[in-house]
């Protein structure tokens, strides 16, 4: 039986695509306060500016390719029983190859019904007032806004209690609840921390092996090791 990997990848790894991570230093993000755009107070208050903002994201996809780190980690799949956990609302993972990701923070490339959260369609256009679902209500981006709950936490969760080893890849592990995620491993699996400046002490669990190095350099380096290992 094959061992089970469980990555959790954040920003950091999209950023070596091309994009931008969620906040710049000055806390902005693209030149928009967070507030504005990312919750559904922002939304209430002006949705033309909202829906605006993730055209322009939803844009940025399609100039931008999935970079060494997401591609290292579809070899693993050769030899490993791998699941991706990212914060990351890009596709990356799955233009790669990748066949098992989960979102914890939504999707660019989705949108959602206002009413029913149930309600979600593939969406690659720009998205506009008067768009609506087959409810009539207007469609809104398919992404977690601050204040709203995490709807794939649980599975996430359930995922990660599975895990042999954990590769955590471009996130400081700090934005909640996603940051709780590592808490559910068990402990004996080893958790490879891969960032060029990792902000964890290395006596933060009991098996961490800190990788300080970016996602485009480390994730190979520790995905070739992985894939040795299974030889």
């Amino acid at each position: 039986m094959r061992k089970k990997i469980v990555v959790l990848t954040g920003a950091g790894v999209s950023a070596e695509s091309g994009l931008k991570t969620f906040r710049d230093s000055n806390g902005l993000w693209e030149g928009h306060d967070v507030m504005e755009v990312a919750t559904p107070q922002g939304y209430a208050n002006n949705p033309t500016l909202v829906l605006n903002f993730y055209n322009q994201r939803r844009k940025q996809l399609f100039d931008v390719s999935p970079n060494k780190a997401h591609i290292a980690l579809v070899a693993l799949e050769k030899f490993y029983d791998v699941s991706i956990i990212t914060q990351n609302v890009d596709d990356l993972h799955e233009r790669a190859g990748s066949s098992m990701v989960l979102h914890l923070h939504g999707e660019l490339l989705k949108v959602r019904s206002s009413i029913d959260p149930d309600v979600i369609i593939d969406w690659k256009n720009d998205l506009n007032l008067g768009d609506t679902c087959n409810k009539g209500s207007q469609l809104r981006p398919h992404i977690v806004w601050f204040g709203e709950e995490v709807p794939m936490l649980d599975k996430a969760i359930e995922i990660t209690q599975n895990a042999d080893i954990i590769i955590i890849i471009g996130t400081s592990m700090q934005v909640y609840p996603a940051a709780s995620l590592v808490q559910f491993t068990p402990t004996q699996s080893p958790i490879y921390f891969i960032d060029p400046k990792p902000n964890i002490s290395p006596s933060a669990f009991e098996n961490l092996i800190i990788v300080q190095k970016t996602a485009a350099i480390g994730v190979p380096t520790v995905v070739a090791d992985l894939i040795d290992r299974a030889l």
